[in-house]
């Protein structure tokens, strides 16, 4: 679990780390600029990460494939095709939902300013969409290889070119004019191509993997697959899409609180979240090794990998957790500047939801984790409900009772996030451990 899981962890880490390294740049520029950065990144990461969640449905169809059989490539070759498909199919419609940003954050009672700076960024950002998910592809083909480390090495050139890419155009450097807010949209894009190209050229020209011909006959259709990928694929992306879309609204509720509230939330927002990639790629990991147990129907080995990938990831959240509330001002001095008068609003409510973020920081591993030990035995539709029923139908009427009803503004909109979380952790969890008695683990037939 270890040799597979932590190129996956340090991948999802330096994958948040393009993100992170756009909002510390743009934070440069002032908090009115971070705010409407933040905004778009939210409306954006509110159509990508569904998108994301269907296109990874690759990643156990194909470890499933590696256990039936171990050399087999036909099925894998195929799968990571269709996969593509679906990646082109669903970025055409998000292109132009995205083109109108300012509209729809105006919808939801945006400061026109903010929405209009947003669109800017979401205007050059939105690109990078449909190269990010074919990476998304290709990382699922090297996890379900069981060779990772290059997803990673990517990732990591991906970051230095994003940083350079940044210096470059939102500052102005080389020649080149100072395009604020807008050149970190095109730095990421151009980053997401980047990995794409990158892991690409690492398929095509490593002896072990060019073997499988990934590109080969693109252009050929394998229906029955197509609609298996999609029926596998589509609860992932709606999952993680109740999960992603709770706290982007979480974002716009902090708006009626004011610029410094948004501010604050992004901060702490991109903390939690780093420390999340760490249970999220053992949830990967615990995807393609479950789904290799479940492909050889080995239940002992299912059980295995998944309660491996679980005990990991609550030792790091545990410890996590006690890093937030021993040393907030440490964390949130990356982003802003905490000795500046001007910023101590925002720093003083950076710290209580990074206290708050500490909190739930087990529900946060256990939830994640959960729903990829699942995702490794193919059972995608009931942790969908779950997430819809924990995220919006309990996170959210919390979020709004404490938040506004009770009066306890942001921080009460944080304690609902944090419910939310709780609820879907146990109610993963618990499925987990009947998976036997649902008919979940495969039997063996010789």
């Amino acid at each position: 679990m270890l040799a597979l899981g932590w190129p996956l962890v340090l991948t999802n880490l330096a994958q948040i780390a393009l993100t992170t390294t756009d909002i510390i740049i743009i934070g440069r520029l002032g908090s009115s600029a971070l705010a409407a950065a933040t905004l778009g990144v939210n409306l954006y990461f509110a159509i990508h990460i569904f998108a994301i969640g269907v296109v990874s449905g690759t990643a156990p169809m194909m470890a499933e494939a590696f256990g039936r059989r171990r050399h087999t490539m036909r099925d894998v070759r195929r799968t990571f095709r269709q996969g593509l498909w679906i990646a082109v199919l669903l970025s055409v419609p998000s292109w132009l939902v995205l083109w109108h940003a300012e509209a729809i954050l105006l919808l939801f009672g945006q400061e026109p300013q903010l929405a209009a700076d947003a669109q800017v960024f979401v205007r050059h950002l939105q690109w990078g969409f449909l190269p990010f998910l074919g990476f998304v592809v290709l990382r699922s083909f090297v996890a379900a290889l069981q060779r990772p480390a290059w997803a990673l090495a990517v990732t990591v050139a991906a970051i230095l070119f994003n940083i350079g890419a940044n210096w470059i155009l939102v500052f102005g450097h080389l020649g080149v004019p100072a395009l604020g807010i807008s050149g970190s949209g095109l730095a990421t894009t151009l980053s997401n191509t980047f990995l794409f190209g990158g892991l690409a050229l690492v398929v095509i020209v490593d002896r072990r993997m060019r073997r499988y011909r990934l590109f080969g006959r693109f252009w050929r259709a394998d229906w029955p697959r197509l609609r298996a990928l999609w029926r596998l694929g589509l609860p992932i992306g709606v999952a993680i899409g109740f999960e992603v879309t709770v706290f982007n609204a979480a974002v716009f509720l902090m708006g009626q609180f004011g610029t410094a509230a948004i501010a604050a939330h992004s901060i702490a927002i991109q903390i939690a979240s780093a420390s999340f990639m760490v249970p999220m790629g053992l949830g990967q990991a615990a995807t393609v090794r479950v789904g290799r147990a479940h492909g050889a129907c080995d239940a002992g080995g299912i059980a295995r990998a998944g309660w491996c990938a679980f005990a990991l990831a609550m030792v790091f959240m545990a410890s996590m957790s006690v890093v937030m509330m021993s040393v907030p001002h440490i964390l949130i001095g990356a982003f802003i500047d905490v000795s500046d008068p001007a910023n101590a609003a925002v720093v003083a409510m950076a710290t209580t939801f990074l206290f708050c973020a500490a909190v739930f920081q087990i529900a946060d591993g256990a939830q994640a984790v959960g729903a990829g030990m699942l995702r490794g035995l193919q059972d995608t539709r009931v942790p969908m409900i779950y997430a819809g029923l924990g995220y919006w139908g309990v996170g959210m009427p919390m979020s709004l009772l404490f938040g506004f009803k009770l009066g306890f503004a942001g921080l009460g909109i944080w304690i609902g996030l944090a419910t939310g979380l709780a609820v879907v952790a146990v109610v993963m969890m618990a499925r987990w451990i009947r998976r036997d008695r649902l008919g979940l683990v495969p039997v063996r037939r010789d």
